[in-house]
């Protein structure tokens, strides 16, 4: 039983996933497939009558078709004389009717195959939009980058080398019914002997599919290496480490092309030893009917076509399935990775926000990364309107407790309430349209200074006027109107040509210019020179008491003006007051000011 399911699993396992998303569109492709078998297999079979009326047309005996004295029962009906100009005429309809039977076949099967890709991808896409931040922040950033591009691409040819093979395969039954039907003894020694060459086939299977496992995790390397090698250049360059992370690089090349090389020795084998065994196979069938059994040559001659026929069909149906095979690392690891992205998808509640009222308030919160607990206990009330700030040495729980006020995070226990609301009931897409995030590493799109700051919008005079009031509140505006573009300047991969500061500020315009209750900067100015972070500060300090600002900071200096400061260590809340509050009760904060040198 165990054996079964195992086989079931892995013959079916692609199909069920295919079918998922092209639904009885697959059995019209297996439908055409037997059309062809069998206009092909009626096609071949006139060639009996052609052979002996060719060897003697005045004594053409219908009874010596045996079996096949069917057809000749068919054309008498369909009124056809039984001469050759007939006969030949029939032979071209059949083989005429399966060409174009093919080419819908073929035609049809491209069209599922642009179908199937696109739906996969657009629910990858769709999946991925409603994932958890959770998995996201644990996740393998090279697999997520190589399973939505160049896995899918691989999964579109097993798609295609698939059902290729499951058509060859319809093509081979059919060959091998009409055969069994003419000659059911030649029939049945030729399969045995074509099953034993199996036995061969089975290991080159296997090991292909094992290595194509392998080639699929090292390409989950290879993404993830390029995407460090391409966003960390300027470190690399400058430090003269690029050298070494190519070479890094290389060694995963080594192993993928290693694997690549493999399957192509592999596929070779397959298609180099298949047609010999079966035809050595066939001889001694030949002989041992004929030469010891003393059969009649006609009937086998007639089978032997078909069995041609279905040699080539079987060589195919090998090759193509063994193409499949190569590409099964691929298809598994799009599987798994789907079924991953449905466990992980974010499960926003119903209660809709459509304006921050009044504070957001934490409660006895607690919350862990795996088995690693990073907040324990934590309360904390956040009027609104406030500006709330928050020190703390690396690895506090800063940033884990802003994710959580933002919705990003789910509490493992306690509960974070926005209005009365808890967190959980929240449809947090309502809520995080609310708010604006600037992050320590700033987000640069590679389009235009407008797009980047205004998100796509159109170029209404109203949003001009809010671009530009932006622009000048975050302090970049005078750059901006230095460049050639101005406002259409295109910024290039992650603003690969803007300083740190700039790419801050053109992130920061961005927050200013949405409309949202909520602005959250973490580290916002930790990039900036401290000429612009006095512009950025001000320009903050001016949105005191028309948003609730929650702030991430090492550097004090920038939160002396915060309504309140919570200062965190070890994922807890250790003291919270003033700027001056804090210095007069917090030694612990007090020192932390000396360090910086601020008073």
């Amino acid at each position: 039983m165990n054996r079964i399911k195992t086989l079931l699993k892995q013959y079916f396992k692609a199909l069920a996933f295919f079918f998922h998303y092209l639904r009885y569109h697959l059995l019209l492709v297996l439908v055409f497939s037997t059309f062809i078998g069998i206009l092909d297999g009626l096609g071949l079979s006139m060639f009996f009558p052609l052979l002996q009326m060719l060897d003697d047309a005045s004594n053409f005996d219908p009874e010596k078709l045996g079996r096949l004295r069917f057809l000749i029962d068919g054309l008498e009906g369909l009124g056809i004389s039984l001469s050759l100009i007939p006969v030949l005429a029939v032979m071209m309809v059949f083989f005429l009717l399966k060409g174009i039977v093919k080419f819908g076949n073929l035609a049809y099967r491209a069209v599922l195959r642009q179908r199937f890709v696109r739906m996969l991808r657009f629910e990858l896409i769709r999946l991925f939009s409603r994932l958890t931040y959770r998995y996201y922040a644990l996740a393998d950033v090279g697999r997520v980058q190589n399973t939505v591009s160049g896995e899918v691409d691989r999964v579109s040819r097993s798609f295609h080398d698939y059902f290729r093979a499951m058509e060859q395969l319809v093509l081979l039954f059919v060959y091998v019914v009409f055969a069994f039907y003419i000659d059911p003894l030649f029939t049945l020694l030729v399969t045995f002997g074509g099953l034993v060459t199996n036995i061969v086939y089975k290991i080159i299977y296997r090991k292909t599919k094992n290595t194509s496992r392998l080639f699929s995790k090292d390409s989950h390397v290879y993404q993830g290496q390029i995407i460090q090698y391409v966003a960390n250049f300027k470190y690399l360059k400058a430090t003269g480490l690029l050298k070494t992370f190519a070479q890094k690089i290389r060694l995963t090349v080594q192993k993928i092309e290693l694997s690549r090389r493999r399957l192509a020795i592999y596929r070779g084998l397959l298609e180099s030893a298949r047609e010999p065994m079966l035809i050595i196979v066939v001889v001694g069938v030949i002989v041992v009917q004929v030469q010891m059994m003393g059969r009649a040559l006609g009937p086998i001659v007639i089978s032997l076509l078909f069995f041609y026929r279905a040699l080539n069909a079987l060589m195919k149906m090998q090759n193509s399935w063994n193409s499949y095979l190569i590409a099964y690392g691929s298809l598994e690891n799009v599987i798994a990775f789907k079924s991953e992205l449905k466990e992980n998808v974010d499960t926003p509640g119903e209660k809709q926000i459509t304006k921050f009222q009044q504070e957001i308030f934490l409660e006895d919160v607690v919350f862990s990364y795996e088995e690693k607990e990073v907040l324990h206990g934590v309360s904390l009330r956040i009027p609104k309107n406030k500006t709330i700030a928050f020190v703390g040495e690396s690895g506090s729980g800063k940033t884990t407790l802003v994710s959580l006020v933002a919705g990003l995070l789910l509490t493992d226990s306690g509960t974070v309430l926005v209005d009365g609301i808890p967190m959980h009931s929240i449809d947090r897409r309502s809520y995080q349209s609310r708010i604006g995030y600037v992050t320590q590493e700033p987000v640069i799109f590679n389009d235009s200074i407008f797009a980047n700051v205004t998100v796509w919008a159109e170029r209404t005079p109203e949003n001009l006027t809010r671009f530009h009031k932006a622009i000048e509140q975050a302090a970049v505006a005078e750059f901006i109107n230095t460049l050639p573009d101005g406002e259409d300047t295109v910024l290039g991969n992650n603003g690969v040509n803007l300083s740190g500061g700039q790419k801050q500020r053109i992130s920061i315009a961005r927050e200013l210019y949405k409309d949202v209750d909520l602005l959250i900067m973490d580290e916002a100015t930790s990039a900036l020179d401290s000429e612009t972070e006095k512009a950025i500060q001000s320009s903050i300090d001016a949105l005191q008491g028309r948003y609730t600002i929650l702030m991430v900071a090492h550097r004090l200096s920038t939160v002396k003006r915060a309504d309140m400061i919570v200062l965190m260590k070890d994922g807890t809340i250790r003291e919270s007051g003033s700027f001056k509050e804090l210095i007069d009760q917090s030694s612990v904060f007090e020192r932390m000011v000396e360090l910086q040198k601020l008073v």
